[in-house]
């Protein structure tokens, strides 16, 4: 029996390229339908989270016109990995199998075959991996990279150059439910889950139209929220740097005994440098990083709704 196959479109400002979304992922799932490899109630559903153009009334439009589009609304914007999550926890009791992917359509739509055939031979999470980033800027290619080694580097299990494009099963999905972070990274929290996984390789494509929502700054965001979410080796290396800053000390404090000695001092200057600078910086590194993950418990304790779906377009 072919399963029902659900694709996940998170959306935010995407006016400019929703029209060719929408005709490529129809093509491509009717061509999927045809072929029988997934069920005729496979349907496409796109996300608005909080859009401040006409999204929200194109996807309308397209729900209207077009059977397989689904559509829903959240209540304001609550970023790319909560849409993500609402569109998944939306809709997991009517699929066998969701895949979730970008508007912008730089993900390559002619690997979901291999993505569903991979579900059909057991596996229950499949993650989308780039094979190539010839396309991305010597900067983006540099951050990107060393984001994903920094966060294995602090312990964060998550998969090289995979971001969000990934088929998740039902089984998958009914386990991801009962993670509820309010400081939401699933790259890092979709490994979290086990199972049987596969991985199928990629060339991203260029953005055909729009821009990215992904600016320099809201990628440090990220990195920042991800690795203290699921690593406490910040705080563990503050207290490497407070161990090493208490040595240093004692060695200044040798050097300045020597000094006095030698008759080669200026009265002050050893202790005024290194309190002020080499003391004063680590102090306020260290609050700034503990503040951090005081700030996380605060938020996870207080245990708010993550999003709110206005409507839903069935």
């Amino acid at each position: 029996m072919n399963k029902i196959l659900y694709l996940v479109v998170p959306c935010y400002n995407e006016e400019q390229v929703l029209p060719e979304t929408v005709k490529e992922l129809t093509i491509k799932l009717n061509s999927m339908i045809d072929s029988g490899l997934v069920s005729d109630k496979s349907r496409m559903v796109f996300v608005n989270d909080g859009s401040k153009d006409k999204t929200w009334e194109l996807i309308e439009q397209y729900h209207q016109k077009n059977p397989l589009v689904l559509g829903i609304k959240l209540s304001r914007n609550r970023g790319h990995q909560f849409a993500v999550l609402a569109g998944l926890m939306t809709i997991k009791e009517r699929c066998d199998m969701a895949i979730t992917m970008d508007a912008d359509l730089q993900d390559d739509i002619d690997v979901i075959d291999e993505f569903v055939k991979q579900h059909y031979d057991g596996c229950e999470i499949v993650y989308g991996v780039r094979n190539s980033r010839e396309t991305d800027t010597f900067f983006k290619r540099f951050t990107a990279e060393g984001f994903y080694k920094l966060m294995s580097g602090m312990g964060v299990d998550i998969v090289f150059n995979h971001a969000d494009y990934r088929l998740m099963s039902r089984t998958a999905l009914d386990a991801l439910e009962n993670y509820r972070e309010v400081n939401l990274f699933l790259r890092g929290i979709v490994p979290l889950l086990g199972y049987k996984t596969g991985i199928v390789e990629y060339a991203r494509k260029e953005r055909f139209a729009g821009e990215s929502k992904y600016p320099l700054k809201k990628m440090l965001a990220f990195a920042i929220d991800g690795i203290t979410s699921f690593s406490i080796k910040p705080i563990r290396m503050i207290t490497g740097l407070g161990i090493l800053a208490f040595l240093a000390s004692i060695i200044m404090v040798i050097y300045t005994i020597v000094g006095a000695l030698a008759g080669n001092t200026v009265s002050g200057w050893a202790s005024i440098v290194i309190s002020i600078w080499g003391f004063g910086g680590l102090i306020l590194i260290a609050l700034g990083m503990i503040g951090e993950y005081i700030g996380k418990i605060y938020m996870e304790t207080k245990a708010r709704p993550r999003y709110q779906v206005e409507k839903f377009l069935d």
